[in-house]
Formats: C-alpha cells, structure tokens, sequence
C-alpha cells in the first residue's frame, strides 16, 4: 500500500499507508487525521478537505476537473498552485511517497 503522509502546520506528521483507490480526503478521515474534515463526504461540495501537495508529488497526481477547479476558490485558506481537494485524488501505486500539508483551518 501507498504510503501517504499527512502534515499539519504545527509540523506533527502522520504517515498512513493507504489502500489504493482510496481517495485522500477518506483516508484521512477513516484514520482521524485532524485537519481533514471532508464534511460533504467526498462529493467535492464543501473543500473542507483543502490540501497543499508537496511540489515534488504534484506531477503524480491526475489533473483536476472543472469542478474540484472552481470548488478550490471556496477554501478557508488561501489556493496556491499546489492546491487539491482530498476527496478528488485518488490513491494509487505512483503516489506512495506523497506528502500534502494541511491548511490552518478548514472552516
């Protein structure tokens, strides 16, 4: 499994291995990694599980949809070019490795 880890801005770090066709908003959730609240359950509805990918990783990752793209103007914390939401990036072999910075806040 994927290994996939998770940073917060205090700098605590949680590593996860992740089952592969999981999606990062979920393993997050299912293993209480605060920080990730995925409050619309992965519908790309909410941007509550608002991530920072690592720069390294980010060209690992399948590009974004029309609505993850405009979803991600609603976040709590400022978008960056390295913006995602969790819940539409799907765990696979590629990413093992992967790490995403949680924003300060989510609400």
């Amino acid at each position: 499994m994927p290994k996939i880890t998770y940073l917060a801005t205090d700098r605590t770090e949680t590593t996860l291995d992740l089952p592969v066709g999981t999606t990062l908003m979920r393993g997050a959730v299912t293993n209480d990694v605060d920080g990730i609240v995925g409050q619309c359950g992965g519908a790309a509805q909410c941007a509550t599980c608002h991530v920072y990918v690592d720069l390294e990783g980010l060209d690992k990752l399948d590009p974004m949809d029309e609505e993850e793209d405009g979803m991600l103007d609603f976040t709590a914390c400022p978008r960056a070019d390295n913006s995602r939401l969790g819940c539409q990036v799907k765990v696979t072999d590629a990413l093992d490795g992967l790490v995403v910075h949680i924003p300060e806040r989510q609400d």
